[in-house]
C-alpha cells in the first residue's frame, strides 16, 4: 500500500492503494499522454456518489486493461 499526495481541481488530496494500481495508472496516463495526476482527476470528476476514489481508480484501472484484453 503507497500513499502519495496528488492536488485535484487545486486541492491536495492523500490517495491509498496498492503499488499495482499506481503503475497501472501510470501505465494508463502514458498511454493516453496524459499524466498520473489528470488522469486522477478525470476519474475523480467521473466517479459515482458514494464511490470513494480509492476504490475509482481501482476499478478504473480494471475496467481499462479488461478493454485492452476484449474481456468482459
Amino acid at each position: 500500500m503507497r500513499k502519495r499526495s496528488i492536488a485535484i481541481a487545486g486541492h491536495r488530496t492523500s490517495i491509498s492503494i496498492e503499488d499495482p494500481f499506481w503503475e497501472a495508472l501510470g501505465e494508463i496516463a502514458a498511454a493516453r499522454g496524459g499524466s498520473v495526476a489528470g488522469l486522477v482527476a478525470e476519474i475523480d470528476g467521473a466517479r459515482a456518489p458514494g464511490v470513494n476514489l480509492s476504490s475509482a481508480l481501482r476499478l478504473a484501472a480494471l475496467d481499462w486493461y479488461r478493454g485492452r484484453s476484449g474481456g468482459d
